[in-house]
């Protein structure tokens, strides 16, 4: 069993280092892209320039190539800049780990192609914008700064390079997905992966919260809404009337600032509100929906483009003005619910289901739910930030002052929380935290599903190594010994 918790372990282990390298890798480049590369062709002695001062340099050779895709020696120094560039301690990763990790993602990208996995143009864009806004962002909003961070002479080709990364990255993830799909744990097979576990290395689950809000959302006036329903008629005009561009007016206009003008990919059973979907779905190919509503606010919707049972659209969100006046009066019912469940008058259970706003607590006695974990606990040492500084100082049981929260459309609500129920950290226990063991063992199943593919395909697969690269002492059976 010692080796099933080491296995646990690497598992973790590797999880994260994918994520970083999903992340932070922009020197993926295949063959085609090597324009960009300090290379200087082979050529025979005579043509080799006279001049004395003349330097030769290292041409970038071909480290690995998997299937269809190549890897360059400088595939590997970009992702050490990139890692490196992001805070991460590199001292222990070597060249091998990173050549062999870059095999692998080219490995399930190549028969995710193979087995027609589609990824499509519009998600891997998203993907890309949100890259660059974060690159940005750390660079204090400076493109011109980003560009020759990473040695590019435009931004076009920047977000090109981007784009093949974010293509392989996705491919590789929907092939691990299909990959693990249908494996699942059974009662008895949890059962056994718990009693395997020596009891000197049992796992050991941090301070868990589970809490509690009641939230009160200000009254909009009819004159507001009105307000926001005219501008998106009028802006839904000024598109189809003067040919102006949405993905601009969205940019220019939407209090939606995470994907304003950005292209969205939705399918009937993506995380998006029920309203939003049902007027998505009913348009046509560059069809602009009516003004309708959501929770949000009031949405315009543009229809993209359709993939089957897959959409891209953009849309516009207007949320109306809310006076102060509004503002003053939900804080004084959020007082005033918050004195009644101190006085005892009722208690935070029935006040969440007969007083709050928010739909997907007021049914569950004001219980949130992790969206990580889909339950209702929340591990201190994982929990949001603002979250944490909203209940860091409450005791067990205590309701908070009304809060003024604000999302980032710029919607605002008063809230009150309560912490209903505390997990102090303990070892782990079979019947506590069943839910979580069971998580554990699915999770080595997995690992071991996904190890048995990359044996198989490894053997099935065209592989080629440099002779540098054939001294590593690879994880996988890259040199098929």
């Amino acid at each position: 069993m010692r080796l099933q918790k080491n296995n646990l372990k690497s598992m973790n282990k590797l999880r994260k280092a994918g994520a970083l390298l999903a992340i932070f890798c922009v020197g993926q480049l295949t063959i085609a892209q090597t324009d960009s590369l300090n290379v200087i062709e082979r050529t025979g002695k005579d043509s080799i320039p006279k001049n004395p001062n003349f330097k030769k340099i290292k041409i970038d050779g071909v480290a690995s190539v998997v299937g269809d895709y190549v890897i360059l020696n400088s595939d590997i120094d970009k992702t050490f800049i990139d890692l490196q560039s992001q805070g991460q301690d590199i001292k222990n990763i070597t060249r091998c780990q990173l050549l062999g990790k870059l095999m692998e993602d080219k490995l399930y990208a190549h028969h995710a192609v193979q087995d027609s996995i589609l990824v499509s143009d519009g998600e891997v864009y998203g993907n890309v914008d949100r890259q660059i806004d974060y690159f940005l962002e750390q660079l204090g909003g400076d493109m011109n700064k980003l560009l020759r961070f990473y040695n590019k002479t435009d931004e076009e080709s920047f977000r090109q390079e981007l784009f093949q990364i974010n293509k392989v990255n996705l491919l590789s993830k929907r092939m691990q997905d299909k990959i693990v799909e249908e494996v699942e744990i059974t009662p008895e097979e949890v059962r056994q992966f718990f009693n395997n576990i020596p009891k000197d290395e049992l796992p050991v689950f941090g301070t868990e919260l589970e809490i509690g809000q009641i939230v009160v959302q200000p009254k909009i006036p009819e004159t507001e809404k009105k307000k926001a329903i005219e501008r998106l008629k009028q802006i839904k005009a000024e598109v189809e009337d003067q040919g102006t561009s949405f993905a601009t007016k969205a940019i220019l206009y939407s209090h939606d600032r995470a994907t304003g003008g950005k292209t969205l990919s939705l399918n009937r059973k993506s995380a998006f509100v029920k309203e939003f979907k049902d007027v998505a779905f009913t348009l046509e190919e560059g069809e602009i929906s009516e003004p309708f509503e959501t929770e949000f606010g009031w949405h315009i919707v543009q229809l993209d483009r359709k993939r089957g049972q897959e959409i891209d659209v953009r849309h516009i969100l207007l949320i109306p003005e809310v006076p102060a006046e509004a503002l003053r009066e939900a804080r004084e019912k959020m007082e005033t619910i918050r004195k009644r469940i101190v006085d005892g008058e009722i208690s935070f259970e029935d006040a969440a289901l007969e007083f709050s706003d928010e739909k997907e607590t007021k049914f569950n006695k004001g219980q949130l739910i992790n969206p990580s974990t889909l339950d209702t606990r929340f591990e201190l040492t994982r929990m949001d930030p603002s979250l944490y500084s909203q209940i860091v100082n409450l005791a067990d049981g205590e309701l908070s002052q009304p809060l003024l929260d604000e999302d980032r459309t710029g919607t605002k609500k008063y809230k009150i929380l309560r912490i209903t129920n505390r997990h102090d950290e303990h070892v782990a226990d079979y019947s506590r935290d069943y839910t979580k063991i069971q998580e554990l063992a699915l999770q080595e199943k997995r690992m071991k599903a996904v190890q048995k593919w990359m044996e198989e395909k490894i053997r099935d697969t065209y592989v080629s190594l440099n002779a540098e690269s054939k001294d590593c002492n690879f994880v996988n059976n890259w040199l098929k010994k």
